[in-house]
């Protein structure tokens, strides 16, 4: 039996903690360390002064190719490629720095983040069982989740060509309608 050296057992444990603060599943956790159920359990008490929630890990590719998630699954996804494959960051590494980067562009933007970060990873593992490729929209060159072996050849991004409903949430109707209601003129009746 091999001994794990402690310098290897410290990194582990400060990568799960770093995956706990950005909101990985106990799942997550688990697959990506190789530290004891018990051991995650107790430090995602610790870190989090909580239990880890239950219930199943997203398992569709469908939910990254609708419309709003697709941009920001692609700009999450673009940023660890680059990472990967062009600053050559091992994969966890690669991993936390795009999404945390993917979340301080999205602050930048002043929007709400829509991808969470076990959805990140599971984007990630979808890509590495080539369940999803990336695609180049022929308007504006970017690159974007697509599902795996479906024909790009005259691909349109969902920001060059946007569903006709797009970016009409609920929230974005009661905000417009709480703008409006601020700029309409009072008028109240004397007599």
């Amino acid at each position: 039996m091999t001994q794990k050296s402690l310098v290897e057992e410290m990194q582990q444990v400060q990568l799960a903690i770093e995956l706990i603060e950005l909101g990985a599943r106990l799942q997550v956790l688990e697959t990506e360390t190789d530290l004891s159920r018990a051991r995650l359990i107790r430090l995602f008490k610790e870190v989090r002064g909580m239990s880890p929630p239950k219930g199943m890990l997203p398992f569709s590719t469908d939910w990254f190719i609708t419309w709003l998630p697709n941009v920001h699954a692609s700009l999450f996804y673009n940023i660890y490629r680059n990472l990967l494959v062009g600053q050559k960051c091992e994969r966890m590494q690669a991993f936390v720095t795009a999404y945390r980067l993917y979340n301080e562009q999205v602050s930048i933007d002043q929007a709400e983040p829509v991808l969470g970060l076990t959805r990140a990873w599971t984007l990630v593992r979808f890509f590495e069982s080539e369940l999803l490729q990336l695609s180049t929209c022929t308007h504006c060159g970017g690159h974007f989740v697509a599902h795996a072996h479906s024909p790009d050849h005259d691909y349109a991004c969902g920001i060059c060509m946007p569903p006709s409903r797009a970016g009409k949430t609920r929230k974005r109707r009661e905000r417009e309608a709480a703008v409006d209601d601020c700029a309409t003129p009072r008028v109240t009746q004397v007599g």
